[in-house]
């Protein structure tokens, strides 16, 4: 049989894939996804996130991503040698498998308390104990941006953890199934969660409204970002944070986490309130104030460059 479709719109035919062959895959790869956080689960935090490390260290190196990490790692620290940025891109690898593997455990993470550190995965000092306090005394609505340091999952926990009422603006796994399983193991350790989205700055300001701090991560490319300079170069970032502390006037603080030497526990700290830029009316200015941001996070990056995400397109 002869089809009447032309043959270069018959090939695109059979070059797409139809919807219910990709809804099927997509869900195939949700199921077995779940299964497979279900099953980590099962098995102790320390050996799984070692051998996902020492399996990303060795395969990383094969994945078109490392490329778009050498690039960057080369253009934000020229001074270094290659071995130097080898042995950072394979800590990157790392850090990223173990992310993936505490994935799974993210609600049974424990932060210090009166058991003392040697039961605590997740400890803080006594600066940023006071840095809590001064908070609950300001009675305002703090916004805490943070990075792709560590595990940033760990940052949401903090609040919780401080008895701070929280929002945690966050992205959807692109798989439903595996996003309502990661929404039901964050729920009862997280905050309010606010997936990010058209309506993500309403629901952010209608929280601070009503006195829940906010979180965000700014270190990402955002197309109708404003510009400002990482690493000596031009990037875009998203002003969203800068405009609710525009229009709310609230404290901009930086909460980070730090991967300890053991690779197993994590330090969070929490900064100071960031000044933020003002113009001449002395309204908040938005692209000064993410430079603001920028450079506390360009900071951290430069302390445990091992610990960000270099693998992602940050300049464009």
């Amino acid at each position: 049989m002869v089809s009447d479709a032309p043959a270069d719109e018959g090939s695109k035919q059979r070059k797409r894939p139809p919807r219910r062959r990709l809804a099927l895959s997509n869900a195939a790869a949700g199921f077995l996804a779940v299964k497979m956080l279900k099953l980590a689960r099962h098995l102790r935090r320390p050996p799984l996130a070692d051998f996902f490390g020492f399996c990303m260290r060795n395969l990383g190196l094969f994945v078109p991503e490392h490329h778009i990490g050498r690039a960057n790692l080369a253009a934000a620290f020229p001074e270094k040698s290659p071995a130097e940025i080898d042995s950072i891109l394979a800590g990157v690898w790392d850090n990223l498998a173990r992310v993936a593997a505490e994935l799974a455990h993210l609600d049974r993470i424990r932060f210090l308390d009166d058991r003392g550190p040697a039961a605590a995965d997740v400890i803080y000092d006594q600066v940023t104990l006071g840095r809590v306090a001064d908070i609950r005394r300001d009675g305002r609505a703090n916004l805490a941006f943070t990075a792709h340091l560590a595990n940033w999952e760990i940052a949401a926990l903090a609040a919780p953890f401080f008895k701070l009422d929280s929002a945690v603006l966050y992205r959807r796994p692109n798989l439903r199934a595996v996003d309502e399983a990661v929404i039901k193991m964050r729920a009862g350790c997280m905050g309010t969660l606010i997936p990010a989205g058209p309506f993500a700055p309403v629901r952010l300001a209608s929280a601070l409204e009503r006195g829940t701090h906010v979180g965000l991560l700014v270190d990402q490319y955002y197309v109708r970002g404003v510009d400002v300079t990482f690493f000596g170069r031009t990037c875009k970032a998203n002003p969203l944070i800068a405009q609710l502390a525009r229009h709310f006037e609230s404290p901009i603080r930086g909460l980070r986490v730090v991967r300890l030497p053991d690779r197993h526990r994590f330090t969070v700290e929490i900064t100071e309130p960031i000044p933020p830029a003002r113009g001449a009316d002395g309204r908040i200015d938005l692209q000064g104030t993410m430079q603001a941001i920028t450079s506390v996070v360009e900071g951290w990056v430069r302390e445990h460059p091992e610990q960000w995400l270099w693998l992602h397109r940050r300049w464009r």
